[in-house]
């Protein structure tokens, strides 16, 4: 098949791009090229900024897809741009995330609304934008109204909670492996019994694969069958690593910034991805094997830089 990939070349979109190219898919990924690692696999590449895919309308057409893969629309501009400019295709894949339920919201106001697990049909955030004024340039962020485009041009949504695995520009597993790197015996640790989704990143490629084989258009959640509590991800997080440091109870006050999840918090946010299950024969790998295989490459590839100054754990732990 021939697939038109919006991004493609960092963490979700690279996975996706070495799914599809392993498959045999003949690919075109559009960038702005910034990031264009060179172990990735050979495809075409088209260099431009979204605002300027009408500049390079030609060359969308002449490769001619059969389908498109949207990795990072993030605002209602994005999408609209994306669907007035590609070529129309029969197959459309854009990827969401678990933000738009109203749990999302509700733990970012301190609060507490629905039962979980969250499925498809769980409410949706009554607000728009939820990062407005509180993260630089993402003011305009909404995957709702990136939905509310997409879904009526017969599109599949996937829905994705917390991604890891190799190359994750995030580092999901920081709070725990810098700590580790600079052997730190104790961390301190809040209650840690917030219940949060996982999914690792090449289950989700593999998620666009077979969506792309068996079209289901319309939303699915994409994550895995058991929600971990912070602790005990936590903990398989320092066993991955080879460590024996302790997580040590403390006060949710005296919990670092890069911590504070660790604490007491109002919502939880665990999904079920039945759905994928049944229709597209979607199963999560093992997630104690991935999160090896996640913290092995973060060990093996650190960040370039990391804070050196735990003054805070020391401040907590002689609290605690």
């Amino acid at each position: 098949m021939r697939i038109t990939v919006l991004g493609g070349t960092r963490f979700i979109g690279r996975a996706i791009v070495e799914e599809l190219h392993a498959a045999g898919d003949e690919l075109l990924i559009v960038h702005r090229g910034q990031l264009e690692p060179v172990d990735m696999p050979e495809v075409d590449h088209l260099h431009c900024a979204r605002a300027e895919l009408a500049d390079h309308q030609r060359e969308l057409v002449a490769f001619d897809p059969q389908a498109v893969v949207d990795c990072r629309a993030l605002t209602r501009a994005d999408a609209e741009i994306a669907l007035r400019v590609l070529p129309d295709v029969e197959r459309r894949i854009v990827i969401s995330s678990v933000d738009v339920y109203r749990a999302f919201g509700a733990l970012n106001n301190e609060r507490e609304t629905d039962p979980v697990p969250l499925d498809e049909d769980s409410p949706v955030r009554p607000d728009r934008y939820p990062y407005r004024g509180m993260l630089p340039g993402m003011d305009d962020y909404d995957k709702l109204d990136v939905e509310d485009i997409y879904l009526p041009r017969g599109a599949t949504v996937l829905r994705l909670p917390m991604v890891y695995g190799e190359h994750d520009y995030q580092r999901r597993e920081e709070f725990i492996l810098r700590r580790v790197r600079a052997g730190r015996t104790r961390i301190p640790f809040g209650a840690g019994m917030w219940l949060a989704c996982r999914v690792y990143v090449r289950d989700v490629a593999r998620a666009v694969s077979l969506e792309l084989q068996s079209p289901v258009a319309g939303v699915m959640n994409i994550c895995e069958d058991r929600t971990y509590s912070m602790r005990k991800w936590s903990e398989m997080i320092l066993n991955a690593a080879g460590s024996s440091a302790e997580l040590v109870r403390v006060r949710d006050e005296l919990l670092p910034e890069d911590l504070k999840e660790t604490g007491t918090m109002s919502q939880h946010i665990a999904v079920t991805a039945r759905k994928a299950r049944a229709l597209l024969g979607w199963e999560p790998s093992d997630p104690e094997e991935t999160l090896r295989t996640t913290v092995r490459w973060h060990l093996e590839n650190p960040p370039a830089e990391s804070n050196p100054d735990f003054s805070e754990d020391d401040r907590a732990l002689a609290s605690g």
